[in-house]
């Protein structure tokens, strides 16, 4: 914990995130005003003219757009991650205990995941099963999972080539055991970062897929379809753009900061 506080840049991050998160959980209970509610009078109100953060093309208020849209963000991409890190970490434990042409064939298959970016698979799932929620989530997930596998895997084979995995391995422990008990608890804080770092980059994806419209549908705000709508009144309204532009930049900004900071402070090399 003493090392945590050493960290500035841990501490950064960790108080933006837990703001995110906070201004998330409350939208849920109480927002200024009822996000979808219009209210043309009041259209295009500057800060402070009409609400703190001012209202859009049709009078809706900013700020509680904001907070909705921050747990529609979060949300969707907590569970895009935590689907891609679960699959991930799966396979790459498979991988490991297996290797030979299993290893083979899934690390070509990553190859191809990677190849095809989270947008064209939103685009090709919407195609079939129609855009939403639901397709932001899996489209944001399957790219997560190569990221995982490549991780988990990399991390696993140096923990078989360890000495204790070789007793285990001498006295019959099954390969199964030998993940569950000795390769995959050393290998945690690893996966809890990565996960913490595709937390930003899953934000910035769902708000490229809802800007393109492939996200969650109306009437529900969410940071990408508020930059979308806000292209056309740029130069009447800026702030239309610069308020959930930077709110994606803010939590992009701090989950980096945090995964930066985790990752320092969970490094078994660093005893600073």
């Amino acid at each position: 914990m003493s090392r945590a506080f050493r960290r500035p840049i841990f501490l950064a991050g960790l108080l933006i995130t837990l703001a995110l998160v906070a201004v998330a959980l409350l939208s849920l209970v109480w927002t200024p005003f009822l996000p979808s509610k219009m209210n043309i009078v009041h259209k295009l109100k500057a800060p402070l003219e009409y609400g703190l953060l001012g209202t859009d093309q049709f009078g809706r208020d900013i700020l509680s757009m904001l907070m909705v849209g921050a747990w529609n963000s979060l949300s969707t991409s907590i569970l895009a991650v935590l689907l891609g890190a679960g699959i991930g970490t799966a396979v790459g434990l498979l991988v490991a205990m297996r290797r030979g042409w299993t290893e083979l064939v899934v690390m070509r298959g990553c190859d191809i995941i990677f190849a095809v970016p989270p947008i064209l698979s939103a685009m090709m799932l919407a195609a079939f099963i129609g855009s939403g929620r639901f397709t932001a989530i899996i489209a944001i997930a399957v790219f997560m999972v190569p990221v995982f596998a490549r991780l988990v895997l990399s991390a696993a084979l140096q923990i078989w080539t360890r000495d204790y995995v070789m007793a285990a391995i001498g006295i019959g422990r099954s390969k199964a055991r030998i993940t569950l008990v000795h390769v995959l608890p050393n290998i945690s804080s690893q996966i809890i970062v990565q996960v913490t770092i595709q937390l930003g980059l899953a934000i910035l994806t769902e708000a490229g897929l809802s800007f393109l419209g492939l996200g969650m549908p109306p009437p529900a705000p969410t940071w990408g379809r508020m930059l979308a709508d806000a292209q056309t009144f740029l130069g009447q309204a800026p702030w239309l753009a610069l308020m959930p532009g930077m709110a994606i930049a803010l939590a992009v900004l701090g989950l980096n900061m945090l995964g930066d900071g985790l990752r320092d402070i969970l490094d078994p090399r660093d005893n600073s």
